[in-house]
């Protein structure tokens, strides 16, 4: 990997914090050193194990869109 300084003049501690940051974001991101977490199916939402969460159909579902249960 090649970096370039295309304007200003940085220290070399400005120099060595840039290349430990891309260091660790390039490591980070190597596949099977964990790398960023899978998305999640709605499946697995416990939001969808709350009753009530969701008003059911029925004669009395404008109700319960409205008021907490």
């Amino acid at each position: 990997m090649m970096i370039k300084v295309e304007r200003g003049r940085p220290t070399p501690e400005e120099l060595a914090a840039v290349v430990a940051l891309v260091q660790a974001r390039a490591a980070a991101l190597e596949p099977g050193t964990g790398g960023p977490p899978a998305a999640r199916g709605a499946w697995s939402d416990p939001a969808r194990t709350v009753p009530g969460a969701v008003p059911r159909p029925g004669p009395t579902a404008w109700r319960r869109s409205v008021w907490p249960a």
